[in-house]
């Protein structure tokens, strides 16, 4: 039933980014997307300097 009490939780989407997006963080501010690594991490050029981010991305998203 779908009022189940016993229903297992629905996982958010993961975030999905391209080399080229301009992303804000909640801690390092504007940057935009420099590489990728498949479901493990994004490279993020902040101006001030280069950040790994890994997966999933809770404080950052995509502008």
């Amino acid at each position: 039933m779908p009022t189940s009490p016993f229903k297992a939780p629905v996982a958010p989407p993961l975030k999905q980014f391209a080399v080229g997006d301009q992303v804000t963080h909640d801690m390092y501010g504007l940057g935009r997307v420099t590489g990728i690594e498949e479901g493990i991490a994004v490279l993020v050029d902040f101006g001030s300097g280069q950040q790994r981010i890994l997966s999933p991305y809770y404080k950052m998203s995509k502008l």
